[in-house]
């Protein structure tokens, strides 16, 4: 499904990324942990395109993604939620919604974008109670749900998610495992990174561990020993 190949990426002269190669499978929810400041954000902004990067290869089903700016790689299949959230707080909840529906690959063909989907709206019913409240008035829960529901609106095959469980109430933390689940098990594919290890083994089926900008540990998530944690996760 999406492939890395040898990616190395600088921040000035800080070599953030080394010859970093990875896979996620198509239909796995794959992990992406580390500790702090080991280079997983910068690698999904490399991926999407916000970052540049200085050699290697990045493939989306078979296909070269490096010239593409952010917007076409996103309507090549690929939703994603960033770090934060990033919602536009001045606008409503149906406003921020729609914009998503922007980066469909069908709105290109029809000239203009189509309904939001019921399906967002059954995954959190929230949503559709607050279509008129601006983003920004919105618990930081919500704002994350809302997030979500931006990167799905576009019927990605690939959902990238950066922390999605950081700063958000339990019962909210929750629910967006059972929406992982469900999306996992109806054949989407989802690459996320995490640093709550209970939320990586409930929802994920591969873990990946970035050591210093390094792929050091590629496995099933089921293999990924107290050892391991210890050596990698553990601060």
């Amino acid at each position: 499904m999406l492939r890395v190949g040898a990616l190395n990426q600088f921040y000035g002269g800080s070599h953030t990324l080394w010859d970093l190669s990875l896979d996620v499978p198509k239909g796995s929810c794959t992990c992406l942990m580390g500790r702090n400041g080991m280079g997983k954000t910068t690698l999904l902004k490399c991926i999407m395109g916000l970052l540049p990067v200085a050699s290697g290869t990045i493939e989306f089903e078979s296909r070269d993604l490096a010239r593409l700016p952010p917007q076409a790689r996103a309507r090549q299949g690929i939703g994603y939620v960033p770090q934060g959230r990033e919602i536009f707080a001045q606008l409503t909840v149906e406003e921020n919604l729609r914009i998503g529906l922007t980066s469909r690959r069908d709105s290109v063909r029809a000239g203009a974008p189509p309904a939001i989907p019921e399906h967002i709206f059954e995954m959190f019913p929230v949503l559709k109670r607050m279509l008129r409240r601006r983003g920004g008035d919105l618990s930081g829960g919500q704002q994350q749900q809302l997030a979500i529901g931006r990167a799905l609106v576009i019927d990605p095959t690939l959902l990238i998610l950066d922390e999605p469980t950081e700063g958000i109430q339990p019962n909210i933390v929750h629910e967006i495992g059972d929406v992982i689940i469900r999306l996992r098990n109806a054949g989407l594919t989802v690459l996320l990174v995490e640093h709550k290890l209970p939320f990586a083994r409930r929802v994920a089926s591969e873990v990946r561990i970035l050591d210093k900008g390094r792929l050091v540990v590629s496995s099933r998530i089921e293999e990924l020993t107290d050892a391991l944690v210890q050596r990698h996760l553990t601060v």
